[in-house]
C-alpha cells in the first residue's frame, strides 16, 4: 500500500449503494481510498419535508437532459449527490427470490440465469441487512428465499388504517407481508410526519448510502470523500488494458489520480456513459467493451401506481409503506406466467396527487386521499440488447425499448380485482414513465464470458483487470423487486474478493 493519499490504493467513482457499500468492505484493509462525488452532501432544509417543493415544484430534480434517440429531450430522476438515489428511495432492502437466480420464461421472453445461484450471494444478503439495519420479519411470505441469519430488528409497526387493509387481503386469500425497511421509524416521524418514500434523507431515520455504509468506510482515516468532484475520464496504460488515470474536474480545476485499482458506482446510466466516452485507440467501442455489451441490456421496472378509494374507508397513516405480496411473482395465480410483486407506495397525499392532476383543486384531492390506499406494482422489464444507453457528443441518449409491458397490465388488472374484494369500488392507476427511475440497471452486467459480457462474477471488467463496476449496472436480470440490497449484497462479495485476491 502507498504510505501517502496523493495517489491512492484505490478510486471508487460515486458513493450511492455500491460504492459506499464497497468502501465500507474495504475500509478495514488499509489501503488508502478516495471515493469521487460528483455531487454534495444534502443540506437539512425545509425543502426535504416539503412535498411542495418535492413533488409540485421539483425542487430536487437535476438540471439534466437526456435525449431519446429520435432527439426529443427529456428530464431524467436521477440525484447526483453524496449517497446517490439512495438519499429518495423508499428503503426497501429486499433479497431477489431465489427463482430470480434461475432462468423463468416471462410472457415476452426469456430472464436468464445469473451466472451463479442465490446461494452463492445469500451470506452477503445477510451481512447486507445487518449493515443496513433492516426491519422485517421472516415467514410471512411464502416466496422469500432461505435467510441464513433472522432479520436484526423487527419490521416497522403497521398503522392501524393500513393493518385494517393487509387483514382484508389476508381473509380474501392474499400473502401480505411485512415489508424489509431501512428505516428507524421514530426517528423519522421526530423530524416530522412525512413518508420517507420520495423523501430526502438528511441524517433522519433513512437508512441510505450515506448514513449507514459511507459512515462506517469515513470511520476509518485511510478513506477520503471528495465532493464535487466529476470523473470524465478512465485513461489506460500503453497495453490499452490496465486502467492508468482518472481524470475529474472540481471546482472548475482539472485533476488526474493513479490509483493502482478503480472501482466504478456512479450508477447503470453514468457508469456506462463513461465507459462509452472513455474510447481510445485500443478500445475503440469504449472500455470494457470487448463484448459490445457496455450500455446495452437497460432495464428500468415496470410500474405503476395503483389507488384504491372508498367512501367508506378512512386513512389517516402518515407513512403507509410497510406490507407488500408476491402472490403473482412466480405465476399469474393460474398456472401462467409471472406478473410482478406489489407493495405499498408512500403515503400519497393531495399535495402528492397535484403534481399529476394539475387543474383539480387541491381540496378535492385531499378528499379523494383520505379515502384512498396507494399500491406500487412492479413487474419484470427483460433485458435486451437493443435497450441501450448512448453517447453523442455532449449528449445522453436513452433507447428504453419496454418488454413485458402485457405483463405489468395483467398484474395491474389482477391488483385491481384483488382491491375490489377487499371493498374498494374505485381503482385508478397511472404508469410511471422514463422521467421516473424505477431502478435502473443491466447496463454492464456480469458474465462468465468476456465475448458476451463486460464483467466476471466479482464485476472485475474481462478486458481491464484492475477495473470493477459495483453498482445497479452489473445486474443480468431486474427481478420484479427492488434492487438496493442485491446491489449492497453483491458490493461485499466484491470487497472481500478484493481484499483477499487484490489487497494481498
Amino acid at each position: 500500500m502507498s504510505s501517502g493519499m496523493e495517489e491512492p490504493d484505490i478510486v471508487i467513482i460515486g458513493s450511492g449503494i455500491g460504492g459506499s457499500t464497497v468502501a465500507s468492505g474495504l475500509a478495514a484493509s488499509g489501503a488508502n481510498i478516495l471515493i469521487l462525488e460528483a455531487g454534495e452532501r444534502l443540506e437539512d432544509r425545509p425543502e426535504n419535508r416539503d412535498q411542495r417543493a418535492i413533488f409540485v415544484r421539483g425542487h430536487f430534480r437535476p438540471k439534466e437532459t437526456w435525449y431519446e434517440k429520435d432527439g426529443k429531450g427529456f428530464n431524467p430522476g436521477n440525484y447526483y449527490n453524496v449517497g446517490g438515489n439512495s438519499k429518495f428511495y423508499g428503503a426497501v432492502l429486499i433479497r431477489y427470490r431465489r427463482e430470480d437466480f434461475e432462468e423463468m420464461r416471462h410472457l415476452d421472453g426469456v430472464s436468464p440465469a445469473w451466472p451463479f445461484p442465490y446461494e452463492e450471494l445469500e451470506p452477503w444478503y445477510s451481512e447486507a441487512e445487518q449493515l443496513y439495519r433492516v426491519r422485517g420479519s421472516l415467514g410471512d411470505d411464502p416466496w422469500e428465499p432461505p435467510h441464513s441469519q433472522p432479520y436484526p430488528f423487527p419490521p416497522v409497526p403497521e398503522e392501524p388504517a393500513i393493518a385494517k387493509v393487509r387483514r382484508r387481503l389476508k381473509d380474501n386469500g392474499m400473502h401480505p407481508h411485512s415489508l424489509p425497511l431501512g428505516v428507524d421509524i421514530d426517528k423519522w416521524l421526530a423530524k416530522g410526519r412525512t413518508p420517507w418514500d420520495a423523501h430526502p434523507n438528511s441524517a433522519d431515520g433513512k437508512m441510505d448510502a450515506e448514513t449507514v455504509a459511507l459512515a462506517k468506510a469515513l470511520q476509518y482515516p485511510n478513506v477520503r470523500l471528495k465532493t464535487g468532484a466529476r470523473v470524465t475520464r478512465l485513461e489506460t496504460a500503453a497495453d490499452g488494458r490496465t486502467i492508468a488515470a482518472v481524470h475529474y474536474s472540481a471546482y472548475g480545476e482539472a485533476h488526474v489520480v493513479r490509483p493502482k485499482l478503480v472501482v466504478l458506482s456512479a450508477g447503470a446510466v453514468q457508469s456506462a456513459v463513461l465507459l462509452l466516452r472513455s474510447a481510445d485507440d485500443a478500445n475503440p467501442r469504449g472500455l470494457a467493451n470487448r463484448s459490445d455489451q457496455v450500455g446495452r441490456n437497460f432495464m428500468n421496472h415496470n410500474s405503476s401506481a395503483v389507488l384504491a378509494i372508498s367512501p367508506w374507508y378512512r386513512n389517516d397513516s402518515i407513512y403507509q409503506k410497510t406490507f407488500g405480496f408476491n402472490d403473482f411473482y412466480l405465476s399469474d395465480g393460474e398456472g401462467g406466467p409471472p406478473l410482478g410483486n406489489v407493495q405499498l407506495l408512500g403515503r400519497v397525499s393531495g399535495t402528492i396527487l397535484k403534481a399529476n392532476m394539475p387543474t383539480v383543486p387541491e381540496w378535492l384531492l385531499n378528499s379523494l386521499s383520505a379515502h384512498a390506499i396507494d399500491f406500487y406494482a412492479m413487474s419484470e422489464d427483460l433485458p435486451s440488447p437493443e435497450s441501450r444507453i448512448m453517447v453523442e457528443g455532449d449528449r445522453i441518449v436513452l433507447q428504453w425499448v419496454r418488454t413485458n409491458w402485457q405483463a405489468h397490465l395483467d398484474l395491474v388488472k389482477k391488483l385491481k380485482g384483488v382491491l375490489r374484494k377487499a371493498g374498494f369500488p374505485i381503482v385508478l392507476s397511472r404508469p410511471f414513465d422514463k422521467r421516473t427511475p424505477s431502478h435502473q440497471c443491466g447496463t454492464a452486467k456480469i458474465g462468465n464470458d468476456g465475448s458476451t459480457a463486460p464483467l466476471d462474477i466479482f464485476c472485475r471488467a474481462f478486458d481491464h483487470p484492475n477495473l470493477f463496476v459495483v453498482d445497479a449496472s452489473f445486474l443480468p436480470t431486474s427481478a420484479a423487486v427492488n434492487p438496493a440490497l442485491t446491489v449492497a449484497a453483491q458490493a461485499l462479495r466484491v470487497a472481500d474478493h478484493i481484499v483477499r485476491e487484490e489487497l494481498r
